[in-house]
């Protein structure tokens, strides 16, 4: 399947409860600011646990309002489509709030995927999926990588060919 960009509705249209046909739809979310090597492993990890992939994506606007000035590094429209050209993902939708609640409660995904460093209680959109029968599941966050790390590298002219967390 062809994966792309997508308003929530475009999604829902696709990938919601009425139109699934039998798939398992999971969802993951975040910045994707500057793409590395643990963002790839967690989503074919998150690819795995069912039939489609959808990520949500932060807007500009919020990956600002979470990481502060000078981020986002890489504007929304490529971010998505940097995510989109992804083998393990099949679509994408941006959104503006600071969580992807409105995107997984209207979606609710078979499976909602976050990585290991968010405490369970604090997943937004557990209540949601688990309450329409689905499942939340931690990914082990890959050690070594960060966009943050990756931004204080290039910030200080250090070379290296990983980024140290």
């Amino acid at each position: 399947m062809h994966s792309s960009v997508l308003t929530l509705e475009e999604a829902i249209l696709r990938f919601g409860r009425k139109n699934r046909n039998g798939r398992r739809v999971v969802f993951t979310n975040g910045c994707f600011d500057l793409l590395h090597p643990g963002h790839i492993r967690s989503l074919e990890q998150a690819r795995e646990l069912g039939d489609a992939l959808v990520i949500g994506l932060n807007s500009d606007a919020s990956v600002r309002q979470l990481k502060g000035e000078g981020r986002p590094v890489i504007a929304e429209r490529e971010r998505a489509e940097i995510l989109a050209a992804l083998e393990s993902v099949d679509a994408v939708v941006i959104f503006d709030d600071l969580t992807p609640r409105e995107v997984i409660s209207r979606l609710l995904p078979d499976v909602l995927v976050k990585g290991g460093d968010w405490p369970g209680d604090q997943i937004v959109g557990r209540e949601e999926v688990e309450a329409a029968g689905g499942r939340v599941v931690s990914v082990p966050v890959v050690p070594g990588y960060s966009t943050t790390a990756i931004l204080q590298k290039i910030r200080e002219g250090t070379r290296g060919s990983r980024a140290e967390s």
